[in-house]
């Protein structure tokens, strides 16, 4: 289909960047895959890129490289020495014969960390703390600025020998030229210090020197701080002022806002449902009336081709660049432009993609089991050599995944499930605050399933005789799991019904939207973010919400930059929360009184006024018995071992290519 037949006419008109011409209007933004080996590209990392370059990104930055000699962390590719060149030259190859161009980012972190700890090795514009992780830098020298200068030029001549097109700057984020023109990070006294000019030099003669080793048609991207979130550094203005005086010297080939810093602001970097969708669509637009004729793209959390054609079509921006939702799906603007949107892998802003790389294993996803693999890109399942009967005992995301892989795959697939909807505990996720995108999950596999021919029972609590009278060859137990009673708790408060686990407390509350006087208390032992979700349901509905964890912090099991943004949110709500504290069985719940005692000094706390007590606690595999059954038996998701959303759809997708 060509662009002027597209429903996306303006996403997908050709763009002419620099000397060189875009298919379209998609850049798929720089994503840490850790996928390198020993510095070195791998075989997977080619997987990645080639799959989002086969389906349909006009343009790829990829993720940070080392590019200066002293930069030498062994999950970046190594730009600065002769040896990497092979690699080099495989990697673009593999992108650019797809007719798409693909960018180096060059950048270094600086003092900015999103691990636990300091860097003593971290390098600055200034020896300030980090705002995040307090980290004092080493500041460079002008010495030290030079030859990083002159590395990084060295190195984009590589890799325009090797056959990028280009590089990206990386001056947002709280990155190391980000310090540089900030006037908060950015206190020298020297010439890369002191008024705007200063404080762009550093930026202004990385662009000159690569100019002069590469030529106007090598491809220079600035990403930019649109809004890093930190007073007295760069706001709106200052963003502007920044950008306009660099492009009067040299007009880069495209500038990117982005948001955020290494600070409480990093989650602005990435988004995601707690606010508006595309937040930064008018900012973007503002600060483009500051760089006319440059053309400029637009970044976060845009996850659908009409919200994409929109921001083009309105003026905001000249390019989208997605990176989460490629992730998700490389094949999304293959899929848009061939009007497949039903058939898309949707991202579902959760981060867990971020909290992957930053725990050091590869990039991964909730909603695409396959990042990586050399078949990624639009895969459908292989027949099997030989059909059989299957039966999955549960609906939820684990066995929705293995049921509709399976039926692909050509086997006779009946799924049963106790709920007359798909989903399990994942469908009421989607209905607390910030969830919503999640129901793209269930939503793509009951499609497919669908699509593949498996007949669904919902609304059966399945027994032996509806299994037996199937005769399945396989049967999959996918029956989740549910939240244990607190050891601190009688159990009288159990067997009478007064206290409610969370999840069973949160769905009646969404059916009961009049305000309840009085306190909710969410007893913490579960540290995941469906908690901190239910507990700002809670906090709408009652006069006050405390939580009683004996951790000696919140979200203790959030990736960082999600655990930024519940921190914020419980702050806003004024949700008291009592750490290294648990509960006392003591506590008078008839008359309103929760007692909870430090875990260390036994120190009592009453809370008073107490209206509701509910738990979130660590689960256990819900029971399935099915005696009399004679078949291959497999347990996955939560009914094996209670995980984490990307773990239910990986057990599935593996399960089904097995069966």
């Amino acid at each position: 289909m060509n662009a002027g037949g597209s429903r996306y006419p303006t996403l997908f008109a050709p763009l002419d960047l620099g000397a060189h011409r875009l298919r379209n209007r998609i850049a798929h933004v720089s994503m840490t895959t850790r996928m390198s080996s020993e510095r070195r590209v791998t075989q997977p990392l080619l997987n990645y890129y080639a799959s989002r370059a086969r389906g349909g990104a006009a343009l790829i930055v990829t993720e940070p490289v080392s590019a200066a000699s002293f930069q030498n962390a062994p999950q970046k590719v190594r730009v600065w020495d002769s040896e990497s060149e092979n690699g080099l030259c495989r990697w673009a190859e593999c992108v650019e014969r797809e007719d798409c161009r693909l960018l180096a980012q060059l950048q270094d972190p600086g003092r900015g960390r999103h691990e636990r700890g300091r860097n003593p090795d971290a390098l600055g514009a200034s020896a300030l703390a980090d705002d995040l992780s307090w980290t004092v830098p080493h500041a460079l020298s002008v010495g030290a600025i030079e030859r990083m200068i002159a590395d990084f030029a060295q190195s984009s001549r590589r890799l325009q020998r090797c056959g990028f097109s280009g590089v990206e700057l990386s001056a947002a984020h709280g990155h190391l030229f980000h310090q540089f023109l900030s006037p908060w990070m950015n206190t020298r006294e020297d010439r890369y210090g002191g008024d705007l000019a200063g404080r762009c030099r550093l930026l202004r003669e990385l662009t000159a020197a690569i100019r002069a080793e590469c030529g106007r048609e090598f491809l220079i991207g600035w990403r930019l701080p649109g809004d890093d979130g930190i007073a007295g550094s760069i706001g709106p203005a200052e963003a502007a002022g920044i950008a306009s005086f660099l492009a009067a010297i040299d007009p880069g080939d495209y500038i990117c806002f982005a948001q955020g810093s290494h600070s409480y602001a990093l989650d602005r970097h990435v988004p995601d449902l707690h606010g508006p969708r595309a937040p930064y669509v008018e900012l973007c637009r503002q600060l483009k009336a500051a760089v006319p004729g440059i053309p400029v793209m637009a970044v976060g959390l845009i996850t659908d081709p009409v919200e994409a054609d929109a921001i083009l079509a309105g003026g905001a921006a000249e390019i989208v660049g997605l990176g989460r939702p490629l992730v998700t799906d490389p094949a999304w603007p293959l899929k848009a432009r061939q009007g497949r949107e039903a058939d898309i892998r949707y991202c579902v802003s959760c981060n867990s993609c971020w909290g992957a790389i930053t725990e050091h294993r590869s990039l991964s996803c909730d909603n695409n089991p396959r990042v990586g693999s050399a078949d990624e890109l639009d895969w459908w399942p292989a027949p099997s050599a030989r059909r059989r009967r299957i039966v999955v005992v549960g609906a939820g995301i684990a066995g929705l995944e293995t049921a509709w892989i399976a039926a692909a795959r050509g086997h006779e697939v009946t799924v049963f499930g106790a709920s007359t909807e798909v989903g399990g505990k994942t469908r009421l996720l989607c209905r607390l605050p910030g969830g919503e995108a999640l129901s793209s999950i269930y939503d793509y596999q009951l499609l497919a399933a669908k699509k593949s021919g498996a007949r669904l029972e919902l609304g059966v609590q399945a027994t032996s005789a509806d299994v037996l009278g199937l005769q399945p060859d396989a049967v999959v137990l996918a029956v989740g799991a549910s939240m244990t009673w607190p050891r601190a708790l009688p159990t009288l408060w159990r067997d009478e019904g007064w206290v409610l686990d969370l999840r069973a407390c949160a769905a009646q509350m969404l059916e009961y939207s009049a305000r309840q006087s009085g306190t909710a208390v969410i007893y913490d032992r579960d540290a995941t973010e469906g908690t901190y979700a239910a507990a700002e349901l809670l906090a709408g509905l009652f006069d006050r919400v405390v939580m009683v964890t004996p951790r000696d912090r919140v979200a203790e099991d959030v990736p960082l930059v999600s655990r930024l943004g519940i921190v914020r949110r419980l702050a806003q709500r004024r949700i008291v929360c009592h750490t290294l504290a648990d509960l006392d069985p003591s506590s008078e719940l008839e008359n309103g009184v929760v007692v909870i005692r430090n875990v260390f000094t036994g120190e009592p706390t009453a809370i008073a006024d107490v209206a509701l007590l509910t738990y979130a606690t660590p689960r256990a595999p819900n029971p399935a018995s099915f005696p009399g059954v004679d078949a291959e038996w497999h347990v996955i998701g939560d009914a094996y071992a209670p995980g984490t959303t990307m773990a239910a759809t990986a057990q599935g997708h593996r399960l089904g290519n097995l069966l």
